[in-house]
């Protein structure tokens, strides 16, 4: 079994408190690996190391700090395979998928390492005569950035490789239910000759750990991805020091599928965006809008696929599409809205119990017809493999069943007709659609919510804008001296 340390201002040190959090591998329920709790004060002393470094970081030129990145990518590179299977090991994360977050990861930290020439300021005209506006960005100081487990290891970067390149440090606290691949990063990080403080790892309670993080007058911006609840406790936390924050937090995505539409591509795609890591993700699609004029056509396919969806552990096997939950509380939250829709009149299509292996936490792809707008399985998440499906009647009702919710993160429409789609477009309201395609966002593009989805994005020239302040700098000069 893996035992880990904290990762402060260039060292690996154990904790104090002597306490530790067991890690379980959902697949099977064994323990797998012992990380630290930490303390307030070993909280506070990685904040200092970040805050002490970063003021010689900044000074580096931001094409010197694209460097040590460009150092970082390349060891994560390197260690693939054992980071793919670390991952898989505590997430339950199919292995294809692990593969593809790895590698992403490493490109990840690459493209953000390219924005190294790209931080532009501004240069704006003056009412005044003799004088000229300067704008310039400058870092913000001390990031905390605070961890989900789904996506964990590229969440580290998506926080920690923009806040680098634009003169900030770190302090990143993973998820208690997945820290092993944030120790493996950290050690690609010890690795390098990365400068002491500008990266620091600690593990421990949301309630010790994420609050410091989350009040330290020290920390100038947190960013964090998860859920409406957690988000809300951090804006609580930082209104007393006017922290910044940046917010990704839950989703219900929104499928349309209209009578013109590919059938075979939107159940193909739709599908894949369901049980995609077991149906764990924010942004892809969670309740679906069928055209009543296809909607018989359409259930038909998606029971044969979602009936067809492989599964399994994900150690053991490669030809699985589906691990399992992430734990036990995961297993019973989707097993009680999939019962509790049932009781209010929804059709169980497929699916709709646990699979019966001895150990882990696995329920089958499930299919529930009959929904109508006000049932729970359709205004809540449920982060797990349940497709539940409402007809409509046209483009109208299509769009006020969509809009009709409380988050905006992720949407899509599946439709051939250009009117249609750029109505669509203009009409619902969230954050990203996807127009007959998967549910999953590009690295220069901008990942942000509406509503109670988020504050703030990521990713791309607006997604580096984030992590940056703004100067401006007013300048008198005399015409007069020769």
């Amino acid at each position: 079994m893996r035992r880990y340390k904290l990762f402060i201002n260039g060292e690996f040190l154990e904790s104090s408190s002597g306490e530790t959090i067991q890690v379980i591998n959902p697949a099977n329920e064994e323990v797998i690996s012992e990380v630290p709790q930490a303390t307030v004060d070993e909280t506070r002393k990685a904040i200092d190391a970040a805050y002490q470094s970063q003021k010689r970081w900044e000074k580096f030129p931001a094409i010197e700090r694209a460097k040590y990145l460009r150092k970082i990518a390349d060891g994560i590179r390197k260690n693939a395979k054992f980071l793919t299977e670390t991952l898989m090991e505590e997430q339950g994360k199919v292995r294809s998928l692990a593969e593809t977050e790895i590698n992403f990861t490493a490109d990840y930290i690459d493209y953000m390492a390219e924005w190294a020439r790209r931080i532009e300021g501004e240069i704006i005209p003056s009412d005044k005569p003799n004088e000229n506006i300067y704008l310039y960005k400058a870092p913000i100081g001390v990031v905390a950035g605070i961890l989900p487990w789904n996506f964990p290891f590229f969440l580290i970067a998506r926080k920690m490789a923009p806040a680098l390149i634009t003169g900030n440090t770190v302090v990143i606290k993973p998820s208690s239910d997945t820290p092993n691949n944030a120790f493996e990063f950290a050690k690609i990080v010890a690795g390098t000759d990365l400068p002491k403080g500008v990266f620091n790892l600690i593990t421990g309670r949301g309630s010790v750990v994420g609050e410091e993080l989350a009040s330290n007058p020290k920390v100038g911006m947190i960013s964090f991805t998860g859920s409406v609840e957690a988000g809300s406790r951090i804006m609580q936390l930082a209104a007393k020091n006017i922290t910044k924050v940046s917010l990704e937090l839950g989703g219900k995505a929104p499928a349309i599928v209209m009578n013109d539409a590919n059938i075979d591509d939107a159940v193909k795609y739709i599908k894949q965006s369901r049980v995609i890591n077991t149906g764990q993700v924010c942004n892809c699609a969670e309740r679906v809008y069928v055209h009543e004029k296809v909607a018989d056509e359409f259930i038909e396919k998606m029971i044969k696929a979602m009936r067809d969806t492989k599964y399994g552990e994900p150690l053991k096997s490669d030809d699985i599409e589906m691990g399992p939950l992430i734990n036990k509380n995961a297993l019973e939250s989707v097993k009680g809205f999939v019962e509790r829709a049932i009781k209010e009149g929804a059709k169980l299509l497929t699916g709709g119990e646990d699979d019966k292996f001895e150990k882990g936490y696995y329920y089958k792809a499930t299919l529930l017809a009959n929904c109508t707008q006000d049932m729970e399985i359709i205004r809540k998440e449920i982060f797990g493999p349940v497709l539940p499906i409402v007809t409509f009647k046209d483009l109208d009702q299509a769009i006020e069943y969509a809009n009709d919710c409380e988050y905006g993160l992720t949407s899509s429409i599946y439709t051939q007709n250009l009117d249609v789609m750029m109505r669509a477009a203009n009409e619902i309201k969230f954050g990203e659609t996807y127009v007959n395609r998967e549910n999953f966002e590009a690295m220069q593009g901008f990942h942000a919510g509406w509503r109670k989805s988020g504050i703030g994005g990521d990713d791309g020239k607006h997604g580096i804008e984030e992590f940056l302040n703004t100067h401006v700098l007013y300048i008198q000069y005399d015409t007069n001296k020769k």
